[in-house]
């Protein structure tokens, strides 16, 4: 069964954001959404990706909003999403949502 990880982020500084945003494309998920990015990972890839995000936050020490949220979701779960958007054409190619 594959379980996909969905990993989304509340971040008000911008150059935490981007580092965020930066780290989880360098360890291959995939971005659905400008805070979203989602992966078929294993655990330990999780417990990977979560100390490497708990590093950074230490690092930036924020005094922003910053909140960093892991959702696991079922390959099926993930079939079944329901996505209410506008027909709009995505200047980023980098979003596939």
């Amino acid at each position: 069964m594959t379980l996909f990880y969905v990993i989304f982020y509340d971040i008000t500084e911008d150059n935490v954001r981007n580092k965020i945003s930066d780290y989880l494309k360098k360890k291959g998920l995939t971005r659905v959404q400008y805070s979203v990015f989602i992966g078929d990972l294993n655990s330990s890839r999780v417990k990977e990706i979560e100390a490497g995000l708990r590093l950074i936050k230490r690092k930036e020490k924020s005094n922003g909003r910053f909140s960093i949220l892991i959702v696991p979701v079922t390959e099926t779960q993930f079939k079944q999403r329901i996505v209410i958007s506008n027909e709009v054409e995505e200047k980023n190619e980098d979003i596939i949502w």
